[in-house]
């Protein structure tokens, strides 16, 4: 799988993958416009929106209504190296969600490929042509 990556203008980064352009751009303050994502925000973004698709779907596959379902992501910085130490998902369930469904919606959102690929990583090549 190919992924172009190419530089529109200013602090601009985008991606063409499959059919859609990703956009990300640096905050104002970094010189940027501030018209998207940072690139690392979007990482972080994948990591949520991952395990969110499998809650929805295990939702979907079993006819669970999804009004009221959220997940919140946390993260544990480290002050000094300033990366991420640990990442805490939590899935906010309405009262009416069924209670034999609770750990088996937690499963399902470990399955995301997002963060199985963070558990084991890709080795990484860079070089020039």
């Amino acid at each position: 799988m190919d992924m172009k990556v190419y530089f529109p203008g200013g602090k601009k980064v985008y991606a063409d993958f499959k059919e859609f352009t990703h956009k990300t751009d640096q905050p104002v303050y970094a010189g940027g416009e501030g018209s998207a994502p940072t690139p690392f925000e979007l990482f972080l973004a994948s990591i949520g929106t991952c395990a969110g698709i499998f809650v929805l779907g295990f939702c979907q596959q079993r006819g669970i209504d999804t009004t009221g379902i959220e997940l919140f992501q946390r993260l544990d910085v480290d002050p000094t190296t300033r990366m991420v130490k640990k990442i805490e998902l939590e899935i906010k369930l309405p009262t009416t969600f069924p209670e034999k469904y609770k750990n088996a919606v937690i499963q399902s959102a470990n399955l995301c490929a997002v963060k199985k690929h963070m558990e084991i990583p890709p080795e990484f090549n860079v070089y020039t042509s």
